[in-house]
């Protein structure tokens, strides 16, 4: 039960006491559900953190979650498999419930797909081996899951997974297999067919989102995507997807034999011999099944293969040729050939005495532009700049007023999907990102002290941020020249800030 699971309970108490909202200091809010709050507590007395849940008895109780509540408990309380998050008390007050769990410190994995856009085939693999393992303990005990997804898998202090939310599972009878559900439950992109088509849910059920988690480890995305839940739920039920190239085999073998629209034809369920054969699967040939939870995690790296076969050429000896691109600094041990010099026609004199076109480093046409940093200039200069670019710039309208310093067409890529995008890089400073199709603005790369580029190879490029890692790539392989510029903005945005707040 919980109360065995609680650690290091007082030896003199025969019953310890039932612990209360004071003897915990509460800080920041871990998560928030649709009837529960998850906040990061240390209980006083030990120092020890706890995720504790909270939850409103008259909420619960107006909106008919409290089955709901007690499931979640009675799963969690039968649970004793490391890859779950632990239940170690429950208290309450007048109007609180309470629940102690594990606190697990790295948050959601979802958080790092959206960070590397895919993992390698080694972290896919080690990944995938705890979900299966998690799953194999949990299906033992007669639980389905059935809202299996990157949200709900939780990465502890050492990187090994924590899956949680047990809100919407199901504990099985001896004589039932299947739980029907009298409401959908699940989230669209990994609900499985049987349930948008019987509306019941099964244990295959779970190894269905197993085989949408996979292939997003790979790809980036779900497997089924669509603009709504409904035109997802038709392509799940028509097992309407394909991979994309460069989808690792063993993995996409795997994938496929989980993503069957038969229950009973998923590797891994009960008709087809259960848990061995789903470990036996070539995929997880080098995986150590028995001490899977005492390995050391293998470092997140991202997958990033040549997306085509002209990229590879793109994919040399660039690293003899630029190195060191960190902290901000360019070091270049052999000249790199710069794009020439395209001048643009005079448009009248600047006040610092050049043309219009002195500031032009690069304008191959109406996509492609990147202003001289070496040039001094005034506030006339860029407000005769500015004017310039309003009546003649077609990306004009997507940058706020604001001057472009440069611009360009790159490929915005998430996992093994690739995205053309204009790239617009203005003072301010912003890095906004254009649909040039649909002439939509699509989002910003945020700007802080911790961005950080840095050029891959002649065609690829990153962005770092805190939370997220750009991968983007430049058809022209001139991947460089927009890393230099965007250091150059940095340096100018944040050195001035340093020299201002030291006057």
């Amino acid at each position: 039960s919980s109360r065995t699971a609680q650690p290091q309970p007082q030896p003199t108490a025969a019953h310890p006491r039932k612990k209360r909202p004071e003897d915990f200091k509460f800080g920041k809010i871990l998560g928030e559900g649709s009837f529960s709050t998850v906040v990061l507590a240390k209980e006083v007395a030990t120092g020890k953190e706890y995720a504790i849940k909270i939850l409103e008895k008259r909420h619960i109780i107006k909106e008919k979650k409290v089955p709901y509540v007690n499931r979640e408990k009675e799963v969690l309380s039968r649970l004793n498999h490391p890859f779950f998050v632990k239940l170690f008390f429950t208290f309450q007050d007048e109007e609180k419930l309470y629940f102690g769990l594990s606190y697990a410190k790295n948050g959601e994995m979802l958080k790092y797909i959206r960070k590397h856009r895919s993992f390698d085939e080694n972290c896919t693999r080690f990944y995938s081996a705890q979900i299966v393992s998690s799953l194999e303990h949990l299906h033992s005990l007669g639980i389905i899951h059935r809202d299996l997804k990157p949200e709900n898998i939780l990465l502890n202090e050492d990187m090994h997974i924590q899956i949680t939310d047990f809100g919407t599972a199901k504990i099985l009878s001896d004589n039932s297999k299947h739980a029907r559900a009298n409401s959908f439950v699940g989230t669209a992109q990994y609900v499985s067919p049987e349930l948008l088509t019987e509306k019941s849910a099964c244990k295959s059920s779970d190894l269905w989102a197993l085989g949408c988690i996979i292939y997003q480890l790979v790809a980036g995305l779900p497997p089924f995507r669509a603009p709504n839940e409904y035109l997802i739920f038709q392509k799940i039920i028509k097992l309407e997807y394909e991979f994309p190239e460069k989808f690792f085999p063993k993995a996409k073998d795997l994938v496929e034999k989980l993503l069957v629209s038969d229950p009973m034809q998923r590797l891994g369920c009960d008709e087809c011999g259960g848990y061995p054969p789903l470990k036996s699967h070539p995929f997880f040939s080098e995986i150590s099944w028995d001490d899977l939870h005492l390995q050391t995690p293998p470092k997140l790296t991202a997958y990033l293969p040549a997306m085509t076969e002209d990229d590879e050429e793109c994919y040399g000896n660039y690293d003899d040729l630029l190195s060191g691109f960190g902290n901000m600094q360019v070091e270049e041990t052999q000249p790199i050939p710069i794009p020439s010099v395209a001048r643009v026609p005079s448009s009248g004199g600047c006040s610092s005495g050049g043309s219009y076109r002195d500031y032009i480093l690069e304008n191959e046409d109406e996509h492609s532009l990147e202003l001289d940093f070496n040039l001094a200039l005034s506030q006339d200069d860029r407000k005769l700049l500015l004017n310039k670019q309003a009546r003649a710039n077609p990306w004009h309208p997507f940058v706020e007023n604001n001057l472009i310093f440069k611009m360009g067409p790159v490929d915005k890529r998430k996992g093994l999907f690739a995205r053309r995008r204009q790239l617009l890089l203005t003072e301010g400073p912003h890095l906004y990102y254009v649909d040039p199709v649909n002439k939509v603005l699509k989002g910003e790369i945020p700007w802080s002290r911790e961005l950080r580029p840095e050029a891959k190879n002649f065609k690829t490029f990153f962005v770092h941020t805190p939370n997220r890692t750009y991968y983007l790539m430049d058809p022209r392989c001139n991947a460089h020249t927009w890393c230099k510029k965007i250091e150059e903005v940095w340096k100018r945005t944040y050195k001035n800030h340093q020299k201002q707040s030291s006057k």
